[in-house]
């Protein structure tokens, strides 16, 4: 069984991203900047942008945060996006979900240009994505397509059940599992909510694609031997025997399901660093090809 471990590949990307940085200054071009936009203070949030802010000195961008408060009206959040969309500076930049109730997320989402998308959240960008046209490729699935091609696993003609179909996600992931590219080329049924015999399709799973938010859903005895595990959900568990009084525990039940799969991710240390790594991947691709 090996480990697919997003942690050391995210981090060898940053040193990718962070030698390309360093070649655009030598050549006296632009350097990348990546601006956030947080509403709130949603714990999770906050620790997300924090992430990311770090990423991006880590790699040599510019990085800008603007911290709004929970109470920020529609029409100021707007303000703000139409204020990044006409900066020049501002490569790309992200809205960090959830938005406060109040706030329609899916009319700020589409304020944004999708020139500057870098979480490929655009109608336009997942259109070209559905089409197989260059485009930013959402951070999350972007991500798990990196891990797979990075450890060679051999997803051509096999069977992926993607479990959840959030446009974050799952939707996404069954879209570029069947593409013609490196990590694609498989036949993807979706499962989600609603579907009836769940167990008897992750059976037949050689690849199974964990996206629903259920702590520990994906048990032993609902995959075959040698599967592929990708594990996308992070959900804190009340644990009394943690100092924090929770651990993080994924959509699969690790113990059960790793003495089975020939390659799986942990969770924390699997898919979640690899967002952070394709958004600034993004960045830089958004930067790039402002020339």
């Amino acid at each position: 069984m090996t480990i697919l471990d997003g942690k050391k590949t995210s981090a060898d990307l940053k040193l990718e991203i962070a030698e390309s940085v360093k070649q655009l200054k030598l050549q006296g071009k632009k350097t990348p900047h990546l601006a956030a936009i947080l509403v709130g203070n949603d714990g999770a949030s906050m620790t997300y942008v924090g992430a990311k802010v770090k990423a991006c000195e880590l790699v040599g961008f510019n990085s800008t945060l603007i911290d709004l408060p929970e109470e920020t009206t529609e029409d100021r959040l707007l303000q703000e996006i139409e204020s990044l969309n006409n900066n020049d500076d501002v490569d790309g930049f992200i809205i960090q979900l959830p938005l406060p109730k109040h706030i329609d997320e899916q009319k700020v989402l589409m304020a944004v240009n999708p020139d500057k998308d870098v979480d490929g959240f655009h109608p336009t960008n997942v259109g070209k994505m559905t089409l197989d046209l260059p485009t930013f490729l959402p951070a999350t699935p972007f991500g798990i397509m990196e891990l797979l091609e990075r450890y060679n696993v051999e997803t051509s003609g096999k069977h992926v059940v993607v479990i959840g179909r959030s446009h974050i996600v799952g939707r996404p992931m069954s879209i570029l599992m069947s593409q013609k590219r490196k990590a694609g080329n498989a036949t993807v049924t979706v499962a989600h909510s609603r579907t009836k015999n769940l167990k008897e399709l992750t059976l037949q799973a050689d690849i199974i694609v964990a996206a629903l938010g259920i702590a520990e859903f994906l048990t032993g005895d609902m995959v075959k031997q040698d599967a592929v595990i990708i594990d996308v959900g992070i959900t804190r568990v009340e644990d009394a025997s943690k100092k924090r009084g929770y651990r993080l525990a994924g959509d699969v039940h690790f113990e059960s399901v790793s003495k089975k799969a020939s390659f799986i991710t942990p969770v924390p240390g699997g898919v979640g660093p690899m967002t952070i790594a394709m958004l600034l991947k993004n960045t830089l691709l958004a930067c790039k090809n402002k020339g």
